[in-house]
């Protein structure tokens, strides 16, 4: 599973793209390899990838509602006095991810943004190990790793 998480510059976001590398049968992606991006784009407009999408939105919201413990056994819990992040979705959609030697996939592009802190901020390591937690619990839930 191929998963990049890139904080925005000076922004309190960041883009995490996810590239399908195992077949979904369940969503009736068999072919997740491609030789070009247009053959990806066919994919993207499946049924099959929209409900992926329907079910990806369902479990992040999930997530983002009651985020997963850290691997350090804490869980994330706000009560007023942390500066914990508070994400929203400002963006989730199919993406076409280059795999390297001419090959293609189907992924996932999620924008989260913590709505609460500074515009021109970046997000702190916290708030990153907090995103790593959740987009970890999302694609084991999900079933894409």
């Amino acid at each position: 599973m191929a998963i990049r998480i890139t904080a925005d510059r000076e922004q309190p976001s960041a883009a995490i793209e996810i590239s399908l590398e195992k077949p979904l049968p369940e969503y009736d992606l068999e072919q997740v390899e491609q030789a070009t991006p247009r053959e990806i784009d066919a994919v993207l407009v499946s049924q099959g990838f929209r409900d992926l999408v329907d079910d990806a939105r369902g479990v992040l919201m999930e997530l983002l509602a009651d985020p997963p413990a850290l691997k350090d056994g804490s869980h994330l819990t706000d009560l007023g006095i942390s500066c914990m992040a508070h994400f929203e979705l400002t963006q989730l959609t199919g993406a076409i991810c280059p795999g390297g030697e001419g090959v293609y996939r189907p992924g996932l592009w999620l924008v989260l943004r913590d709505p609460k802190a500074p515009q021109n901020q970046n997000l702190s390591e916290g708030e990153m190990n907090h995103l790593r937690a959740i987009v970890e619990q999302f694609v084991k839930r999900l079933g894409l790793s």
